[in-house]
C-alpha cells in the first residue's frame, strides 16, 4: 500500500511540475498565435492569406517560408529568436529577429539588420 501512495504521489509531482513549466514557457515566450502583418485581423475570414503569420513555440511560418526556431532570448517586452528559415526558393536563412511586445498586444518585428519591419496585429482565437 504504501509503495503505490509513493507512485501516485510522483506522479502528481510530475504532473505538477510539468504543469508549471508550461505556464513558465507561455509567460517567457507569450507571442503564440496567428497575427496579420501591417493591418488589424478582422478573423471573420475575409483577411488575406498572403499577410497571416502564425507563430508557435517552435516555428513562424508566413509569406515568406517557414522559419524554425531556436535560442529564444527575452528582456523585458522584447523577445529575440534566432530563426533559420527556408523561403520559397529553398534557399535557408539563419538570422536572429525581435519582438517587441506593445501594451495593446501588437508586436512590432524586425530582423537583426533592420532590413524588415512589420507591425503584427494578433488574432481572435
Amino acid at each position: 500500500m504504501s509503495q503505490a501512495l509513493t507512485t501516485v504521489a510522483g506522479l502528481v509531482l510530475g504532473i505538477c511540475a510539468l504543469a508549471g513549466s508550461v505556464a513558465f514557457a507561455d509567460d517567457f515566450f507569450p507571442i503564440i498565435g496567428t497575427y496579420m502583418e501591417n493591418q488589424p485581423c478582422k478573423g471573420d475570414g475575409s483577411d488575406p492569406a498572403a499577410q497571416r503569420v502564425k507563430i508557435t513555440a517552435n516555428n513562424i511560418d508566413s509569406n515568406f517560408g517557414l522559419c524554425t526556431l531556436a535560442d529564444k532570448r527575452r528582456e523585458g517586452n522584447k523577445i529575440t529568436v534566432q530563426v533559420q528559415c527556408k523561403d520559397s526558393a529553398g534557399n535557408v536563412l539563419m538570422s536572429d529577429v525581435t519582438f517587441t511586445i506593445r501594451d495593446d498586444k501588437v508586436l512590432d518585428f524586425t530582423d537583426q539588420y533592420q532590413t524588415y519591419t512589420a507591425t503584427l496585429h494578433k488574432c481572435p482565437e
